[in-house]
């Protein structure tokens, strides 16, 4: 099975529209079986689109209008031979001009899926309001795929530690779980968020994976992170693929950093590979 993740950026990246079809290029050769996306971006105001093959509503009130991100690449996979099931989610406003949203894309069949406000403010007006949005999939009914994008370990408002806390509250009794996104928690800072996630027991597929490059998805200037010492270097790792469970990993690497396909969003994407387990569990 291979997981992909990225911060997509969408809508506010120069050249957009040539990254986006860099995107899909990098999709229909990979063919990622679980695709997870943060910041999946679209106009607020324009109209309707018909909802098509392969969508699988969160919300039956949830409207996906001309333009959004998630909708593009799932039509233009799909005019190119590669069917992905996807659903998204609205989560605030975003740039003050987007419904600004989560996406998960799976091959096989959405049976199911859930949400759950991690952030202690619900305001849709409000950019630190946060959701997760997770899916369940035919063949592998007993595990739970999520897209995430936390909030800042330092944020007097809603911290971190606090948005953890209903998070993992949200995810008690679910035995195989994936976390894949954009935690806004380096590796290399000790006693903040990445160190609270593993003393939760969660398990880092960077580490776990044998083949693995140097694993920074940030190494510029991003929002959120311009005025804070961390940045001094320019390269952080904080987008992750997390596991439940300890699972064998055959690779990880970095996707779209110039190295491993050109850049297409202010963050890298990560993408592992894991191996096939023996017993019932199906990777």
């Amino acid at each position: 099975m291979k997981l992909l993740t990225i911060n997509t950026h969408s809508l506010e990246e120069i050249e957009y529209e040539k990254k986006r079809r860099i995107f899909v290029q990098t999709i229909l050769e990979e063919k990622p079986d679980i695709i997870a996306m943060q910041e999946v971006n679209q106009p607020r105001y324009t109209e309707n689109v018909r909802r098509e093959q392969g969508y699988f509503p969160c919300q039956t009130e949830i409207s996906v209008r001309k333009g959004n991100h998630a909708y593009y690449v799932a039509k233009r996979l799909r005019e190119e031979g590669l069917f992905y099931y996807w659903t998204w989610l609205p989560v605030k406003i975003g740039y003050k001009k987007y419904d600004e949203g989560l996406a998960i894309f799976s091959k096989t069949p959405i049976l199911s899926t859930e949400q759950c406000y991690i952030s202690k403010g619900r305001d849709y007006e409000n950019w630190k309001t946060r959701k997760v949005l997770g899916i369940r999939t035919e063949g592998r009914e007993n595990q739970w795929f999520y897209t995430i994008h936390m909030g800042w370990w330092k944020d007097e408002e809603d911290p971190f530690a606090q948005q953890w806390i209903r998070l993992e509250h949200h995810l008690k009794g679910k035995k195989s779980v994936w976390l894949m996104g954009d935690f806004n928690c380096p590796s290399h800072i000790e006693g903040e968020g990445y160190d609270l996630i593993t003393a939760s027991g969660w398990q880092d597929t960077y580490l776990l994976a044998e083949q693995k490059d140097q694993g920074n998805t940030v190494e510029q200037e991003i929002d959120g992170w311009r005025e804070e010492k961390e940045m001094e270097q320019k390269r952080m790792r904080i987008d992750y693929i997390w596991c439940s469970r300890k699972v064998p990993i055959s690779s990880s690497v970095v996707m779209f950093n110039g190295k491993n396909r050109a850049v297409i969003s202010d963050h890298y994407g990560v993408m592992v590979t894991i191996a096939e387990e023996r017993g019932d569990e199906k990777i």
